[in-house]
């Protein structure tokens, strides 16, 4: 199924805490895609994506439209242009967050995998996420979700009588 961008509204994250800030439409999902997300993205000037993450399961890329940014990865932090496209496979390798320390408004397509169940590491804060029923990104019901700090493992026959 086909949809055009300009059919869609936006959804809007802004965290004052954080410096987090973006606008959102997922074409994907409004196509009708099962397997792969793709999500148009915009920043503006001064604010980050999503949390520096990775995802155990699934694999996500970004395909930069216009705008200047900073990529951070467990490398560093690089320079992003138009024409730039960044591939984070599963796993620690793959953590990223993109900024925005340009002047102008930020945009890009961000995909991924929609594999289900999928865990997300948040090395920084120390969080892990943990989705089942349906993948990150999916607005989907799901029998099994939530954010935990990584230090608070138990013992596994911990409350089973």
């Amino acid at each position: 199924m086909r949809v055009n961008e300009t059919d869609l509204d936006w959804s809007t994250v802004e965290r004052d805490d954080a410096d987090t800030a973006f606008r959102r439409k997922k074409l994907a999902a409004a196509a009708g895609g099962d397997r792969l997300g793709c999500s148009l993205y915009e920043l503006p000037p001064g604010t980050k994506s999503w949390p520096f993450h990775y995802h155990t399961g699934n694999e996500e890329a970004i395909y930069v439209l216009a705008g200047t940014g900073r990529l951070r990865t467990p490398e560093g932090t690089g320079s992003l242009v138009p024409g730039d496209y960044a591939a984070f496979p599963a796993g620690d390798e793959g953590a990223h967050r993109v900024i925005n320390d340009g002047d102008d408004t930020l945009r890009y397509l961000a995909l991924s995998t929609m594999a289900d169940p999928d865990v997300t590491v948040y090395p920084d804060s120390g969080k892990i996420g943990i989705y089942a029923g349906s993948p990150p990104g999916s607005d989907d019901p799901r029998t099994v979700s939530g954010y935990y700090r990584r230090d608070d493992d138990v013992d596994y026959w911990l409350d089973e009588g």
